[in-house]
């Protein structure tokens, strides 16, 4: 197992890694819409919390040597079910054509009033 760790995404604030390839996989712990070269910073709407938490997916990824085209699936977590068309929108203009299994799961309230957690597993590959 390798355990990735990169600035281009939070810091993990727990006891985790961001993410962890084993085998022909990565696997990304869930992530927040943090900013971060601006971790204080608020992070908007639920569309710009979508785009944020799936640009630290993107980051992650790419430091374990692959990409959102390599997703196979995906778990996406969201504190009301009623923001699921504004992150599905965001969600589908990010991943284009690309369709990994996905799951929506509704939460309630999520660390410190953020609308959305993202988590993936993909394949390695080249990075596009």
């Amino acid at each position: 197992m390798n355990f990735v760790s990169t600035p281009n995404a939070p810091t993990p604030a727990g006891h985790y890694s961001q993410a962890v390839v084993h085998g022909d996989f990565v696997f990304v712990s869930g992530q927040l819409p943090i900013d971060p070269t601006d971790p204080s910073r608020p992070p908007g709407n639920i569309e710009d919390q979508t785009g944020r938490a799936l640009a630290n997916v993107s980051a992650i990824l790419i430091a374990a040597g692959t990409s959102l085209d390599h997703v196979v699936q995906i778990t996406i977590y969201v504190s009301d079910v009623n923001l699921w068309g504004k992150v599905n929108a965001v969600y589908s203009r990010i991943m284009g054509d690309h369709r990994p299994a996905r799951a929506i799961v509704p939460t309630g309230e999520l660390k410190h009033g953020m609308l959305i957690e993202i988590q993936a597993i993909a394949a390695l590959g080249p990075v596009s």
